[in-house]
């Protein structure tokens, strides 16, 4: 019996029917309201997927994309131990001078890449909601290039829809978000020093993070179609005008203070021998300058100025030690 012959056609339409299955079930999952575990299967899956499209890519342009050793003319393939060939990682892929990906989205692959490194060896909390710009700027991206290198019948936007939201976000629950309590340590320091790295351009880039404000919206008249999202051009007057008083608010909704004002404050409460040098003695026992505590955030690279959490931490302490400061 003849041995059968794959040819490069077929390889490469599995490897884009894979990638494309790798991104619905990604997003269905993060979209399913029965599991938890989203983030870490998101990140996964969509790893996976953009990993399977470029290498579809690659093999459709006859561009070798495993790994070998050169000698010569000579290239000896490197391969496992059980026979298979090893082929690039997703971040090999995305460093070849023929990869056809952006360095927008590059940046948007790197940050997923460097996620996963840090969720898959322990169990991670709070990130959903997060990380959610960067995974929707993801999908599009992936949505975006599979049409683009592959065809617009390739494209799976047909397949998914808006997920439907049981409730509102309050007050309380968008200032939860804005400061991320309960994120882990390593995932809020990772998520920093990422973005510390990025252009201010880089970062507003919707490509490395896709950010949606939401106002709800009245009906214009009875009987009308009414679709629960509804997107403005970000280059029209209303877009100008809703960004410029979001930016404002933005801007003032999270309030700061000095080391004195607190030590003021502290002292106006009922605690008078409180003091800064009590309130530096504090901050270095507990670390609370480290921006992954979310304490608070140096300002213009010369002053540090805490945020309104650190205030109760310092008055929660000065209740507990009372006798200290009367």
């Amino acid at each position: 019996m003849s041995k059968r012959i794959r040819r490069v056609g077929s390889i490469k339409n599995e490897l884009l029917k894979k990638s494309r299955e790798a991104a619905l079930a990604a997003v269905q999952i993060f979209n399913n309201p029965n599991i938890s575990f989203k983030s870490e299967s998101y990140v996964v899956l969509m790893t996976i997927a953009w990993t399977y499209l470029l290498h579809a890519y690659f093999r459709d342009q006859k561009i070798e994309y495993r790994y070998c050793q050169q000698n010569g003319k000579r290239c000896k393939f490197d391969k496992t131990k059980h026979g298979a060939y090893k082929h690039w990682e997703l971040e090999r892929c995305l460093t070849d001078d023929k990869s056809p990906i952006d360095q927008d989205t590059v940046n948007n692959l790197n940050f997923l890449i460097g996620l996963r490194h840090e969720i898959e060896h322990q169990m991670t909390t709070r990130i959903d909601d997060i990380l959610s710009a960067r995974f929707q700027a993801c999908c599009l991206n992936y949505n975006a290039y599979i049409k683009k290198l592959f065809g617009e019948e390739s494209g799976i936007e047909k397949h998914l829809s808006f997920s439907l939201q049981f409730s509102t976000i309050s007050t309380e629950q968008k200032e939860l978000l804005e400061e991320h309590p309960g994120l882990p340590a390593n995932i809020q320091g990772y998520i920093q020093e990422f973005d510390a790295g990025l252009t201010d351009e880089e970062f507003a880039n919707p490509h490395y993070a896709y950010r949606i404000l939401f106002v709800p919206k009245t009906a214009n008249r009875k009987g009308q179609a009414d679709r629960v999202i509804e997107f403005v051009r970000s280059d029209s007057p209303l877009a100008e005008a809703v960004n410029k008083e979001y930016a404002v608010i933005k801007e003032t909704e999270k309030k700061k203070y000095l080391p004195m004002q607190i030590v003021a404050l502290m002292q106006a409460e009922g605690y008078p021998g409180f003091s800064i040098h009590y309130h530096t003695q504090l901050w270095q026992a507990l670390d609370a300058k480290n921006p992954a505590k979310g304490y608070g955030t140096m300002v213009a690279g010369k002053a540090w100025l805490w945020y309104e959490r650190w205030v109760e931490v310092v008055r929660k302490h000065c209740r507990d030690s009372r006798g200290k400061y009367l």
